[in-house]
């Protein structure tokens, strides 16, 4: 089943809680945290988790673009994510960090920017529940999607696949009605979507129409047939 995770980062910044309200049909809440050091942007930290983990009941998806993941990563889940997300690039220690964020209750994901391939990860995935794909560079909200990563994204299901794991496949960056079905006919069965859904009239069916134009490529795609 496809998911929608409307990205906070394209909403008001200053009507977070609201904003969180308008989007409560989605599966997850994507909160994209970045330290101006991994990406040259900066966003919201531990304090805004918080907040909005006690704002509504929408499960948090914390994505950390930022240095030392294996320090600050725990003290996300510990803020309230349910998800917490961390870069295959910028992590010492992926598998110890996977394990540690699993244990303190969440799930475990992991991030690779575009130009990071996915072949050397292969053995990790076992160890987390979900991966994701960045479909822009990370740093900004509102780039135009990559096509450039639909085989990448065809190449990790087909690990998924191989090793008969239950790890979802995430994408996120320039998602919108006019990519979301590429992303799930490749193997993308959960999408991060920002201006597509904050950008609209009601943000709500933004997510149900997403969601529904998933559902209906996934259901036709080679790589679903067996599921």
């Amino acid at each position: 089943m496809a998911q929608i995770n409307p990205s906070i980062l394209s909403a008001d910044f200053a009507r977070l809680a609201e904003e969180a309200k308008a989007v409560e049909g989605a599966d997850w809440l994507h909160v994209d945290v970045m330290d101006n050091h991994f990406v040259p942007n900066l966003t919201l930290g531990v304090p805004i988790v918080e907040s909005l983990r006690r704002a509504t009941e929408t499960p948090l998806d914390c994505h950390l673009m930022i240095e030392d993941p294996d320090r600050w990563a725990p003290q996300y889940v510990e803020a309230g994510a349910g998800s917490v997300t961390f870069h295959a690039e910028a992590a010492a220690a992926p598998v110890r960090l996977a394990r540690e964020i699993r244990a303190k209750g969440a799930r475990a994901s992991m991030a690779l920017k575009p130009a990071t391939p996915i072949e050397p990860y292969e053995d990790l995935l076992p160890e987390l529940d979900m991966l994701l794909i960045m479909t822009v560079e990370p740093g900004f909200g509102g780039q135009p999607f990559l096509d450039v990563m639909l085989p990448k994204i065809r190449r990790t299901r087909e690990l998924i696949s191989k090793h008969g794991l239950e790890l979802w496949l995430q994408v996120d960056g320039g998602v919108s009605a006019t990519t979301i079905e590429r992303c799930a006919e490749a193997g993308a069965d959960v999408f991060v979507a920002g201006s597509a859904v904050y950008g609209a009239n009601d943000p709500a069916d933004a997510v149900r129409t997403l969601r529904s134009m998933a559902e209906r490529s996934t259901a036709s795609a080679p790589w679903a047939c067996g599921h």
